[in-house]
């Protein structure tokens, strides 16, 4: 049975977040919310949460993770990022945006794409997701929280709890979440590229 926390999407309570980080350090699966949509999260580096996660999403090996991150300082310890990609990441983060690029060796070999060494990162500004980060020291290891079957994100805490409650261990409720996913942009290769468009602004990052 999972843990719900009514958590102030504002002003977090220290208490609540410091619980919400025991948590995902024991090795807990937690749902909380970005500033696009609730997202699944645990700590990059544990094996068995991350293959709860990909059973309760029904997704195979190829799917790519994507670690969300503090902020630009703490991604470039997981990124390999050039002038010209820095100068994007400054300009679009935080914000509903997230960017695949090469990963470095700090970056788990469970959560690469198989054929080429990248990862999605992010930056959210949302004040849960921050504190959340904040409390925890390291990046959450994060997947959008679609269902298998459904298109969108689920935005519904109670709906939540309902449907999952024995799935994960923690379920943060921090209001009404979006209906839509962040926008990937594609920074690997010399032109960036919208992979897929979603509540982010793809405009200034070319033709989509």
């Amino acid at each position: 049975m999972s843990q719900f926390f009514q958590v102030h999407p504002e002003n977090p309570q220290l208490r609540l977040i410091k619980q919400a980080v025991e948590i995902l350090r024991a090795g807990g699966i937690v749902i909380y919310p970005t500033d696009s949509s609730y997202a699944l999260g645990c700590r990059i580096g544990d094996k068995n949460a991350v293959e709860r996660i990909r059973r309760l999403r029904l997704l195979d090996d190829k799917h790519n993770f994507t670690l969300v991150c503090r902020d630009l300082s703490q991604l470039g310890l997981f990124a390999k990022v050039d002038t010209a990609a820095f100068r994007l990441l400054k300009n679009h983060t935080p914000g509903p945006y997230t960017f695949i690029l090469n990963a470095t060796r700090e970056v788990p070999r469970m959560l690469l794409h198989p054929k080429r060494r990248t990862i999605g990162l992010r930056v959210p500004s949302h004040p849960i997701a921050h504190a959340l980060l904040s409390e925890l020291g390291e990046p959450l290891m994060s997947v959008s929280l679609i269902l298998p079957g459904e298109t969108l994100p689920m935005s519904d805490p109670y709906e939540m709890r309902q449907l999952l409650e024995h799935q994960v261990d923690l379920i943060i409720d921090g209001g009404f979440g979006g209906l839509e996913a962040s926008t990937v942009i594609n920074l690997v290769d010399d032109e960036p590229q919208v992979i897929r468009v979603g509540c982010g602004d793809p405009t200034p990052f070319g033709e989509v």
